[in-house]
């Protein structure tokens, strides 16, 4: 099985106690549903920041910035697309970036 990186972007954050205990029960349950193809379920992150050729920094992530990653097996990538489909995020209007991992 290979390594997938699953890259988060956009989604919307919810703003009451009921909206963030049903992203969360919807994280939980997508996660759940993929058992050991799990390998680092991830995490949101703040607001990134870019280094560009010529050394200075942008610190607003740019046009799509990230908003969280996961690391997933899957036995080719039409595999970890299909995984990737059913994404919490997705529902809140954001994407799933997915690319394999190579090891080195």
């Amino acid at each position: 099985m290979a390594k997938y990186l699953f890259v988060y972007h956009g989604g919307e954050n919810p703003e009451t106690e009921e909206e963030v205990a049903k992203v969360m029960d919807d994280w939980g349950n997508w996660l759940g549903g993929m058992g050991a193809a799990v390998i680092d379920g991830g995490n949101p992150v703040g607001t990134p920041s870019t280094v560009n050729p010529d050394g200075s920094a942008s610190n607003n992530g740019g046009a799509n910035p990230v908003t969280g990653y996961g690391l997933f097996e899957a036995s080719d990538m039409d595999d970890a697309l299909a995984k990737a489909r059913g994404c919490p995020i997705l529902k809140d209007g954001g994407s799933v970036e997915v690319a394999e991992c190579i090891d080195m």
